[in-house]
């Protein structure tokens, strides 16, 4: 049965047979994602980033003949054109991620983050790719910090990356989320590093985050794989929790050191604004962004759009984690990144 299970998994994804790039692919996504497409049967793997010390551990930890390692930067056109020769299937999953760094360092942000994407797209446009999936964040959504503005900035680029696709087969669509349980950057392993000699480093108790497991993450790049016309932004139904719960999930008994909000955070995250609510259609599992299609013509999606007044808030999201529900699912990914 359990056999029959993976078999249909395999025979189902989108991935597999195809020769596959990912940009950023020696971090937390990039590795999950990279592990997924070859069990699967990816037919070629590229990993596409910038540091020499990860893909060096990458490539000891997955041997694998079906990858291929290239050492390069976003911001390096002629390097990423080369690099897409071939490929079907793109996912950019490279950035600046920390807040702290953007704000400090906001020129290269910008270039990593918006001119990055762009280089990305007229590349993959060039080489004939058939899809590119972009990686986009919950800070996207009414930012208030340079990394968020940069990434809503991606958005556009990439999803307006169609426009100049016209007339190819190439057509660009985005994902969205919150945070990843235990990658890097996250509270997590902040905590669970904290635990032993305590106290927590705790910004605000009541602050709430929307949380996924890193397979939901791979597994929301897959559906926008196989179900995208073009353009869409796909944002994953997720439960979401206050810090309060997750201190008590990952470190229970341990005192707390109250640091305050850093500059730039909010208090709750949002994924969909009551603005793009307005073209955001219920899809069951997850919603949908859809796009003004000023390239081609579509037929209007089948699926109901969201009630007027509707925003998707990690402190209104009627899906909010217990700590036991909170303990399982750390455990899961846990697991999963010491099999990683």
């Amino acid at each position: 049965m359990v056999r029959d299970v993976l078999a249909d998994a395999v025979s189902t994804s989108p991935l597999t047979n195809r020769n596959i790039l990912i940009t950023g692919a020696t971090g937390s996504f990039g590795r999950a994602f990279v592990q997924r497409a070859l069990e699967v049967g990816a037919r070629r793997v590229v990993v596409f980033s910038r540091d020499e010390l990860k893909q060096s551990d990458m490539r000891a930890s997955m041997p694998d003949a079906r990858l291929r390692f290239m050492l390069g930067s976003v911001t390096e056109p002629s390097r990423l054109a080369r690099a897409m020769r071939g490929v079907e299937f793109v996912v950019h999953a490279a950035a600046m991620k920390q807040v702290p760094a953007c704000e400090d360092n906001p020129w290269e942000a910008v270039a990593t983050n918006v001119l990055g994407t762009q280089y990305v797209a007229a590349a993959a446009i060039e080489a004939g790719v058939e899809r590119g999936i972009f990686l986009s964040t919950d800070k996207a959504a009414g930012p208030n910090t340079l990394y968020g503005a940069t990434k809503l900035a991606a958005e556009r680029v990439w999803i307006q990356a169609n426009v100049y696709a016209a007339g190819t087969r190439t057509r660009f669509v985005a994902t969205r989320y919150g945070n990843v349980l235990g990658s890097r950057g996250s509270v997590v392993p902040v905590f669970r590093a904290q635990r032993a000699a305590g106290p927590l480093t705790m910004t605000d108790p009541t602050m709430t985050r929307f949380w996924m497991a890193l397979s939901e993450a791979v597994a929301l790049v897959e559906r926008a794989f196989t179900e995208s016309r073009g353009g869409e932004i796909f944002i994953p139904k997720v439960p979401a929790c206050d810090l309060r719960t997750v201190a008590e999930a990952v470190a229970p008994g341990v005192p707390w050191d109250l640091v305050g909000i850093r500059p730039g955070e909010k208090a709750h995250e949002t994924l969909i604004t009551i603005d793009e609510a307005r073209a955001c259609y219920d899809c069951g599992t997850h919603y949908v962004l859809e796009p003004v299609r000023s390239w081609e013509w579509l037929p209007p999606r089948t699926e109901p759009l969201v009630p007027a007044g509707f925003e998707y808030r990690s402190d209104t999201n009627p899906d909010q984690l217990t700590v036991a529900r909170l303990r399982e699912l750390l455990a899961g990914g846990h697991a999963a990144q010491e099999a990683a």
